[in-house]
């Protein structure tokens, strides 16, 4: 009889071992196998940190050439000095993966197109379209140029030295709790790593154009060359640029030439079956604001230099904040997990900063194959024989997807009969891009960091190619620059901006701009530069700088007029120019809108809100009504004037951009075309329109403000997210202002990522916060520490020490010592 009791324990304990291994439906996904990521030896118990945690650690690596002090300040910040560049950017590596290593990983698979491999199918679109853009590609081309360069090679092998020595100490109970999560281990991390985390920077920063010129076209197609050139004007009325207007330029050193078949081929053609496309795009606003004021006016008599990247809000966050001090440099700054060097930051010399330039680097090029096998292509009226990449991608649960990608003279085909991501059969379109080419872009940031004087940052941003960027610099000897750097292509006026015969030659680039005729000021007169993705230049500029919806407008003019009116400038004087919430967009557009409103015909409800527009006080403060209704009126009357002919295409198109609509109701153009509804017999006025916008505005307000979300802060509500998008591992609902328009340019879940304010006086006084904290693990007190700041519009004064002083500074808290084993 005591087998039977046995032989229950037995299938008892087999079915909860089984069960515990099993992984179960979740949301789409799958959960992690729960007894592993329940285990209270190694599961995800482990990774709650105590609140009194001690970084305090004498740390044996092998490899090292001499010691490293790491002191960590109160915030977590780490503090780096050690004897040689080296060393410094080995403990760099092994603090990014102690603090950051599945962030840091994560974003290298999405990159090299492997998320399948740890999420499972789901993200087989996904992977496909990084590995067809050319991301591992270029990744290959850059590690392989700067390979040849010994100072860069020792560099990034000495930062993943680091990162492995790291992986190596980690005990199962350390794993961090997103791989323990999503049930899978850390791997190797190779200096090729580095390489694909800065292909995925340049995709962020420029990969918008992986979708533009595809809806552009259909664009074209559906409204005809002439309409289009009306909704998607180069005409920007309100344009304030980064180098002011009347400026004068050399005689260009390349003059683009059209193709003769460019009407016929190009801006008035139709070809059947135009491109659809269903991939995500990076935020059409990732950019940033950063400006620079001179000495002649501030109230020291020293540049005051600020910068504020707008990108996603995540956690965890992008930036990872860290001193490093060699024989060679003192920095400060943000930097990448993933990437040696600072990014964004100061030393004892100078200081930097940089923002989006917005122009046109990817374009699109039809090509005719022979046939489905890819093997040959027209070219100049001949059959040119393609290569072929073969990439395979690793699908968990499911087998693997294999790529074969046709290379041609332009570059990857990104779509063709293989990739379903396209509506369309039998077109095949390769994709030329400068971040398919090698690039030198994590040099620019190890010189920038041991820069010392203007020649120094010239040296440093010249080799730049990829993202296009505004490089602002300041010294403490006085000079303050800024300098728009990267490969540009020396386009006639359009080109690119849709997709492009691929059969001919003369649509191919024809080459870039001269480095030295990139746009840039130097000590200008004004006693300030700056930029905020705005275009760079005026019409006088020699070359054409992409299609004007690349570049907003409103930003710049509100930094622009205040840093006109501004002198005796201190550092808080920037912080609230940072945080500023006021509105330029609706300074312009309110009178405009109420002028076409008949207010008599309107009822009490409709008067209720209108009222609140009257009396708003143009600012998107966190608490203002005034802003959510404004924008409710205006997003209404953009839907009245476009949604009617833009409805009826089966295609994906863009939206026209903002100062469209409004400069052409400020010239008095109201018997524009598009203002009419094409779905009535009778036609429209501008008053017909704006009176019917207001009343499905108010209908929407009135829902809205029942559920008591009519405050701006509430309405927008901004939140900054875990990469995996759990809504239990984000922080949401956050009360803050900003917006579209605004310099403080916060939305749902992007906005500044890295606010920078530094004064170059003698003893440099620089603050920063972001939205997010120094450690990556969920279960840390310091996971998230400076969102309530950094939403409250709050610094935090940046301990920028020498090592004996960082020995005795009261702030800092733990000590890391680093020797070789």
């Amino acid at each position: 009889m005591r087998i039977l009791p046995f032989l229950i324990s037995a299938l008892v304990t087999a079915g909860l071992v089984t069960a515990l291994n099993m992984q179960l439906p979740l949301g789409g996904s799958k959960s992690p196998r729960l007894g592993y990521f329940l285990s209270p030896q190694s599961g995800f118990w482990q990774n709650a940190e105590p609140v009194n945690t001690v970084f305090d650690a004498d740390v044996k690596l092998a490899g090292l050439k001499g010691k490293v002090d790491v002191f960590m300040d109160e915030r977590l910040v780490p503090h780096i000095y050690a004897d040689n560049d080296l060393d410094a950017y080995y403990v760099q590596g092994f603090l990014h993966a102690k603090f950051r290593l599945w962030q840091m990983e994560f974003q290298t698979r999405a990159a090299a197109g492997r998320l399948c491999e740890v999420l499972g199918p789901d993200k087989i679109a996904i992977d496909r379209m990084f590995r067809r853009l050319g991301m591992v590609y270029g990744a290959e081309q850059t590690m392989a140029a700067m390979d040849k360069n010994p100072e860069m090679k020792a560099t990034v092998d000495a930062y993943a030295q680091g990162v492995n020595a790291y992986i190596r100490s980690l005990k199962p109970q350390d794993i961090p709790f997103e791989y323990k999560l999503l049930d899978y281990k850390p791997e190797e991390w190779t200096p090729f790593k580095t390489y694909l985390f800065l292909m995925f920077m340049s995709y962020d920063l420029s990969g918008r154009g992986a979708t533009t010129d595809l809806q552009m076209t259909n664009a074209r197609n559906y409204f005809g060359y002439d309409d289009f050139d009306q909704l998607f004007t180069n005409v920007q009325d309100s344009l304030d640029p980064i180098i002011p207007k009347g400026t004068s330029y050399a005689k260009p050193g390349i003059v683009p030439v059209a193709p003769k078949q460019v009407d016929s081929l190009y801006y008035h053609t139709n070809r059947p079956g135009a491109t659809a496309m269903n991939t995500t795009a990076p935020d059409k606003d990732n950019g940033s604001n950063n400006w620079v004021v001179a000495g002649t006016k501030t109230k020291s008599g020293r540049p005051i230099l600020c910068n504020d990247p707008h990108l996603g809000l995540n956690l965890p966050s992008l930036w990872y904040e860290v001193q490093i001090s060699t024989p060679t440099h003192n920095t400060y700054g943000a930097s990448f997990p993933g990437s040696p060097s600072v990014i964004i930051g100061f030393n004892d010399s100078i200081a930097w900063g940089v923002t989006n330039a917005g122009r046109d680097v990817i374009d699109y090029y039809d090509v005719q194959f022979k046939d489905a096998s890819m093997s040959e292509y027209m070219f100049n009226g001949q059959w040119v024989k393609a290569e072929h990449r073969k990439e395979v991608i690793k699908v968990r649960g499911g087998g693997d997807s294999v790529e074969n990608i046709a290379m041609t003279v332009f570059g990857p085909v990104i779509y063709d009969n293989h990739n379903s991501t396209t509506s369309t059969t039998g077109r095949y379109l390769a994709i030329k891009w400068t971040a398919q080419q090698a690039g030198t872009g994590l040099q620019t940031f190890y010189k920038l960091n041991r820069a010392k004087n203007f020649d120094d940052y010239m040296s440093a941003i010249d080799g730049w190619t990829c993202p296009g960027q505004n490089f602002a610099f300041a010294s403490k000897t006085g000079d303050i620059a800024i300098k728009q750097q990267g490969a540009f292509v020396a386009r006639w006026k359009r080109q690119g901006d849709f997709v492009m015969p691929g059969t001919d030659s003369a649509f191919m680039w024809q080459g870039m701009i001269p480095v030295d005729e990139n746009p840039m000021a130097k000590n200008p007169a004004r006693g300030f530069v700056s930029s905020a993705n705005q275009m760079s230049t005026d019409s006088t500029y020699p070359y054409y700088l992409g299609m004007a919806s690349a570049f907003p407008v409103y930003r710049g003019l509100t930094i622009n007029r205040a840093l006109e009116r501004m002198n005796d400038i201190t550092p808080e004087d920037m912080q609230q120019l940072q945080m500023d919430n006021y509105n330029s967009f609706a300074e312009m557009a309110r009178p405009v809108f109420l002028k076409y409103l008949d207010e008599t015909k309107l009822n009490s409800d409709e008067k209720k809100y209108v009222s609140i527009l009257v009396d708003w006080n143009l600012r998107g403060d966190a608490p203002e009504k005034g802003a959510t209704v404004f924008k409710a009126m205006w997003d209404s009357l953009e839907k009245e004037v476009y949604n009617d002919e833009f409805a009826k295409s089966a295609l994906p198109l863009p939206k026209p951009d903002a100062p469209v609509l409004l400069e052409r109701l400020l010239r008095g153009d109201t018997s524009w075309k598009f203002i009419d509804n094409i779905n009535t017999p009778q036609k429209e006025t501008i008053r017909d329109v704006v009176m019917t916008a207001c009343r499905k505005a108010t209908a929407y307000l009135k829902e809205t403000d029942g559920k008591g979300n009519l405050a701006w802060a509430k309405y927008k509500d901004t939140r900054v997210n875990h990469l995996l998008k759990i809504p239990a591992l984000s922080r949401l609902h956050l009360p803050i202002g900003g917006g579209e328009h605004m310099v403080n340019a916060t939305k749902e879940a992007h906005g500044p990522s890295w606010r920078m304010i530094v004064h170059l006086t003698d003893e440099i006084e620089a603050y920063g916060v972001y939205p997010g904290g120094q450690s990556g693990n969920p279960g840390s007190k310091y996971a998230d520490t400076f969102v309530d700041a950094w939403a409250a519009g709050k610094y935090y004064r940046i301990l920028f020490l020498k090592k004996e002083e960082a020995a005795k500074n009261e702030k800092i808290k733990w000590h890391m010592r680093f020797t070789n084993s």
